[in-house]
């Protein structure tokens, strides 16, 4: 089938940083591919190269980050002859295609999720994504609804369910000012604690505590995580450990 415009939309939320989202291609080398890739959100579509390399269709495009946050992310891709806009969240970003052709030609169907195997040549080394989806359409079509009634083929994907599991953490974040106060525990002999960070400086505070004896302190130093114990009763003796790059 030979299209000259598309308009895909889906939602997704997923805590893995790989995973392929849409895929489809043809015969004559065209296809499209939507994938997350280091958490972030890629685009690769190509209308089509010819075979002595005098026209190069590959174009790539990437969007956003840290996208494995198990948050809600709405993509739509929008796309007439060579000229497309990428939509993620409230970020559109407009390019034209390389090549000269305006026809995305896609021979075979086109999946949600991953690439079932079916015999046909795909792209390799791709994971499927896992997460949930929802509101997903394709040229006017409802693709969810559509599978939820069990009007498309499904039975090539393993493990696929109609309901999301929702996340039990919860997520904070900070600015230079703020900070996460909670009440210690009074007596205990024994510190246990643990949680999930990320940020783009190199340098700042995760946690500090007094304890009985003395203080502990997580901090990031140059990028490194260091790990502080200043303990009154051994006259003001210092423990550090770092780890991490």
């Amino acid at each position: 089938m030979k299209i000259i415009k598309d308009v895909i939309a889906l939602k997704f939320k997923t805590s893995e940083s790989e995973g392929v989202i849409l895929h489809g291609e043809g015969q004559q080398g065209d296809y499209i591919t939507l994938e997350l890739r280091k958490a972030k959100l890629l685009l690769q579509i190509n209308l089509g190269s010819n075979q002595y390399g005098s026209i190069l269709g590959h174009t790539s495009v990437t969007s956003g980050s840290l996208l494995d946050d198990h948050h809600w992310h709405s993509v739509m891709i929008e796309r007439y002859r060579r000229n497309v806009n990428f939509t993620l969240d409230t970020h559109t970003q407009h390019f034209r295609t390389n090549g000269e052709f305006d026809h995305l030609d896609l021979d075979y169907e086109l999946s949600f999720g991953g690439m079932p195997y079916s015999g046909k040549p795909v792209g390799g080394g791709m994971k499927n994504f896992r997460g949930c989806m929802e509101s997903i359409n394709y040229n006017g079509d409802n693709i969810t609804d559509l599978a939820r009634r069990k009007k498309l083929d499904t039975s090539s994907f393993r493990n696929l369910s109609f309901s999301c599991v929702e996340s039990h953490s919860f997520t904070v974040f900070f600015n230079a000012t703020s900070f996460l106060q909670l009440p210690g525990r009074a007596n205990q002999d024994v510190v246990s604690l643990g949680f999930q960070f990320r940020t783009w400086n190199a340098d700042g505070l995760l946690l500090f505590s007094n304890l009985d004896d003395g203080t502990l302190e997580i901090a990031l130093d140059d990028g490194k995580v260091g790990v502080h114990f200043n303990v009154t009763q051994m006259k003001n003796t210092r423990i550090d450990i770092s780890s991490g790059s």
